[in-house]
Order: C-alpha cells, then structure tokens, then sequence
C-alpha cells in the first residue's frame, strides 16, 4: 500500500475542465437558442420544399413501382422531421411521422392506398397556413389525421 505524505496539486489542465470557462448555463442556453432561432428561415424553407416533393411524387403505377415511390415519399416526409424538429413544428412532425409510420406498415406486395400519402401532403400545407395560435383547429386537423392512421394501420395489421 502507498501512503502519500504530501498534498497533490490539481493541474492547469484540470482547473480548466472544471471551470465553467467564464459562461454561465443560462447563457450558453440563450446562446443555443439564438443561434438556432437564426436558422429558421432556412428550416422553414427546407420544409416546403420537402413537401413540395412529397406533393410530386407520383402514385405507382404497379407492384414494381410502388417500393421505390414508397422510398421517395418516405425520404420527404422523413426530411420534414429533420428540418422541422429542432423548432418545435410539432404539428409537422407528427403528420410526417405518421405517414413514416404507414409506410413502415405496408406489406411488400400488397397494394398501398396511395390516397394516404396525398392526405398527409395536404394536412401539412393546411398545418402550414394555420397560425401557432389556432391550436384548437390543429387538435382537430391531427385528431382526424390520427383516427385516418388508425385505421389504416388496424388494416395492415
């Protein structure tokens, strides 16, 4: 057993990592935020032009096609999560998720109502002309939405 008979020095190194380097938590947060908070614009414009192309994705034309249009409608909406997700569109994200989730429950082979991924497009757009403060029409736009999944995916099931 070692016995050490003198007080240790804590390194500059270790000073410097247990510092908090002359910034306070709630000033790195509102930092964080506003940094995030300038990327809006460009967030905003990445979720339209992710639904524009989830809008232009056109319905299979048969059983071969349908895997690779399922692919790209799946690719938009997954890109409206992404773009969406850091600024609380929680609206947005939950439409696209839902439609990520149909389409996570189609069986390969079997025929895909395409008119799901055409209701989700719209509720987007609708979601997208309503203001923040209507969150009653929201409720009632993803209430609907969400009784449509439901019973789309006891179908798959």
């Amino acid at each position: 057993m070692t016995l050490i008979t003198h007080p240790r020095r804590k390194s500059n190194l270790a000073r410097m990592i247990d510092s908090a380097g002359g910034v306070s938590v709630g000033v790195a947060l509102a930092r964080a935020r506003a940094n995030i908070e300038a990327k809006r614009a460009e967030a905003l414009t990445v979720v339209e032009s992710e639904i524009a192309a989830l809008e232009a994705v056109p319905a299979p034309v048969g059983p071969d096609d349908a895997p690779a249009r399922l692919d790209e409608a799946y690719r938009a909406a997954t890109g409206v999560i992404d773009a969406a997700g850091p600024f609380d569109l929680v609206d947005l994200c939950r439409t696209a998720s839902s439609l990520c989730d149909l389409i996570g429950a189609a069986r390969p082979g079997e025929a895909f109502d395409w008119r799901i991924v055409i209701v989700h497009a719209r509720t987007m757009r609708l979601l997208q002309t309503l203001p923040l403060e209507a969150a009653e029409q929201r409720a009632r736009v993803l209430h609907d939405l969400g009784r449509m999944v439901e019973r789309k995916l006891a179908q798959a099931g």
